[in-house]
């Protein structure tokens, strides 16, 4: 990935006269290459191709090269954007192909920094915030942002290259452009046609109107077909490049070992005994981390596991007996109010109040690739192959640990094998960068699973205790929501964008608050008094971004105690949701539809049937779940039911892939998918120490998408918030007793 461009100063310049002529060898730009933030394109091409704009190339043979800003993590962003392309092109869905976009202010992703660093930038105007995140190129694959993001950047590059390509047919033809059509990879008209790959050469040049017309009409498209994934083929044969099938000439390969925490240092380590393992080629020590080189990784991995190293861990080691504290100490201390409506004093004043405590641990990402990263230095400049989702910030911390300029870097984004949020880290790449540097050859890194869930940075730990009033009515007339919880958003933003100064200058203007943190707990439902507290703990244990953030709590803690509220009220769970939605047509919509796909007898007891809803991201859901408990008082989930209103969508199976994805994602982490910590070190470093469902626990999984024609939702964390509060609803009704903690686990209050 090469360096952004830098901006270009041209004069006057109009959306009529953005087409500009590329160097000899790269074809001819289609530029709002200055397009419309006045920065430059900086696709490359190889021979026979021609680029026409930032977003897509056409070669000769007539293969479609769209180029896509967003990192593919099993989300299908490889499907789906160049989806919008081909569907505005008029293209054969057969010619198109897909490569990482290169690092460049064009892609950079304002909608996703505003939802990572939720609240972090709330301060600042949001044409300030914009600018800001465009010019630093922070490309950003995060808050479920890429339809929403770039659909309409890539229906205008997409309807711009089909005008050129009319036009250059219809100047053969002798004919009016407009008079001229697109279909499977075709110019038409009438019986005429001309292959795109025929007129790439020349129809990359030229003007086009202002506006682009979009393409018309409802026949042909390939928007809101179930298109086959671009990248399913090569993942099904093992073609497929992860980040640990990087080859390089006399490439070794590392293992390491970290400190426990930030701020831990390594004391010492035994290099002798892991000298004497055959291959080792070195022992490389570093302030926090120790790593062994050697002629392949097995060899690498027993001589870390022979250095035995030891670190020393200052003040009191993180336990999970003291972040429990911590979160207790915090709740009953003073909180900021984030959010209110009404009276909340005057609504629980001289009444009785119901009051419920719900406690979620840690949750671990645990994906199948553990980090990993690649780095090569020549001529004092590094290259960096990374599963990364966000190349600009692993380029800013490889030249800051390894004393270069930002150009100096190369990053090369690869595939992530799933990752659910912890690739936006950058630890791997900096290692094998620093230690690429110091052996003067190529350094592969490649974590074992117990250092990847030891130097995981886990969704944060919450305690929240909701208030709630209803009236003789058996309506909700007051509800105060107070969450304990580490500040994430702040911790995220110090740690990613620690050479940002407008960020943090932002950051110091936040009081305390922590949108991140608090994400979700805002409710949707129309209660005419209630408050959000934020009470901010230090729990000596550093935390990350994880698949829909604090949402997986906040859902949680509401969902399960208006489910709460519903059984004292007397009144049957859905109808008691329904009555408080008020307007909210979409999600009272998904409601209905899953508890009748789920044939919902009421949440009676004896039933084992809960239900949960969520909104956020402009998309809305609804979960019914069916769960029981087993004699060995495991619990078991017999079948989920998930109804979606997304907006409009551009391809309905990988929708559906995303939800169904989600639910199983989410239900992982209401039955397991944590570890305990003792002295500042996980107890569970293997997948089989997480209690993560088998597919044998996979329940029955039912996905219906609701027809829309509002504007694209967020897709890919939808699913998760909804499904632990709905098993945790079912549980209730089948034993009569409520679970308030994450994991479920039986006899936890």
């Amino acid at each position: 990935m090469a360096d952004a461009a830098q901006p270009v100063s041209k004069p006057m310049l109009t959306r009529r006269n953005l087409l500009i002529g590329g160097g000899a060898g790269v074809g001819l730009v289609v530029a709002w290459a200055v397009w419309p933030r006045h920065y430059a394109a900086n696709l490359t091409a190889a021979k026979g191709e021609h680029i026409f704009n930032a977003w897509l190339k056409i070669g000769e043979d007539g293969h479609i090269a769209v180029a896509v800003p967003q990192a593919e993590h099993g989300q299908g962003v490889w499907t789906t954007l160049p989806q919008i392309v081909a569907d505005e092109l008029g293209a054969d869905w057969r010619t198109i192909a897909v490569e990482p976009a290169p690092l460049n202010q064009l892609y950079a992703n304002p909608m996703a920094a505003s939802e990572l660093f939720e609240g972090a930038f709330d301060r600042l105007p949001q044409g300030l915030r914009d600018g800001h995140v465009t010019s630093s190129a922070l490309m950003l694959t995060a808050g479920s942002t890429s339809i929403r993001q770039f659909e309409g950047d890539l229906r205008e590059a997409g309807a711009a290259a089909r005008v050129l390509l009319q036009m250059a047919a219809a100047k053969r033809w002798g004919l009016d452009w407009r008079s001229c059509g697109t279909a499977g990879g075709f110019v038409v008209h009438g019986k005429d046609k001309l292959r795109f790959g025929e007129l790439a050469a020349e129809a990359a040049g030229g003007s086009v109107p202002d506006p682009v017309p979009l393409r018309g009409g409802e026949t042909g498209r390939l928007t809101g077909q179930s298109l086959p994934r671009l990248d399913s083929p090569a993942k099904v044969d093992g073609s497929v490049n992860f980040a640990g099938d990087v080859r390089l000439p006399g490439m070794v390969f590392a293992a390491v070992r970290a400190a426990p925490a930030p701020d831990a240092t390594l004391l010492d380590c035994d290099t002798k005994a892991a000298e004497k393992i055959r291959g080792v080629v070195a022992i490389v020590r570093k302030e926090r981390w120790v790593a062994a080189i050697a002629s392949d990784w097995w060899a690498a991995d027993r001589a870390i596991a022979a250095v035995r190293p030891r670190f020393r861990i200052p003040g009191t080691p993180g336990s999970t007996t003291t972040i429990r504290r911590a979160l207790d100490t915090a709740l009953k201390g003073p909180g900021v109010r984030m959010v209110s409506a009404g009276d909340v004093g005057a609504a629980f004043k001289g009444v009785s109040v119901v009051t419920a405590t719900y406690r979620a641990d840690p949750a671990l990402h645990a994906p199948v690739e553990t980090r990993a990263a690649t780095a090569a230095w020549t001529d004092g400049s590094v290259e960096v192959w990374a599963p990364t989702l966000a190349p600009s910030l692993v380029r800013a911390a490889v030249a800051a640990a390894t004393g270069v300029a930002d150009g100096a870097v190369v990053i090369h984004p690869m595939p992530i094998g799933g990752g659910f949020g912890i690739n936006l880290e950058h630890d791997a790449a900096v290692q094998a960068a620093m230690l690429a540097r110091d052996l003067k050859r190529p350094v592969q890194v490649m974590w074992s699973r117990a250092e990847d869930i030891q130097q995981d940075r886990p969704r944060a730990p919450a305690l929240a205790r909701m208030a709630g009033r209803i009236d003789n009515q058996g309506r909700i007339t007051g509800l105060l929501t107070k969450i304990a919880a580490p500040a994430t958003g702040r911790e995220l933003a110090h740690r990613l964008l620690a050479d940002d100064h407008t960020a943090l200058a932002a950051l110091s203007l936040a009081s305390g608050r922590d949108g991140y943190a608090m994400a979700g707990a805002t409710p949707f439902y129309q209660i005419p008094s209630y408050a959000v507290d934020f009470h901010e703990a230090d729990i000596d244990l550093p935390t990350g971004h994880w698949r829909s953030g604090a949402h997986s709590y906040t859902c949680f803690f509401t969902e399960c105690f208006i489910d709460e509220l519903a059984h004292i009220a007397g009144t049957e769970a859905m109808s008691f949701r329904i009555g408080m939605l008020g307007g909210d047509a979409r999600l009272a919509r998904c409601l209905t539809t899953a508890a009748a796909l789920g044939g919902w007898e009421g949440g009676v007891t004896g039933s084992g049937q809960g239900l949960a809803c969520h909104s956020f991201r402009g998309s809305h859901i609804a979960v019914f779940a069916e769960a029981h408990i087993d004699e060995d008082q495991s619990i078991g989930v017999d079948r989920i039911v998930a109804v979606a209103d997304c907006g409009r969508t551009i391809n309905p199976d990988v929708v559906k892939q995303n939800i169904e994805g989600g639910l199983v994602f989410g239900m992982a982490a209401a039955l397991g998918g944590s570890t305990k910590y003792k002295g500042g070190w996980a107890e569970s470093l293997g997948l089989g120490g997480l209690d993560l469902p088998r597919l044998a626990d996979v329940p029955d999984i039912t996905v219906e998408l609701i027809p829309s024609e509002a504007d694209p939702g967020g897709v890919s964390e939808l699913a998760v918030p909804p499904v632990a509060p709905a098993i945790a609803n079912a549980l209730q009704s089948a034993t009569g007793f409520r679970i308030r903690s994450l994991p479920l686990k039986v006899g936890e209050a």
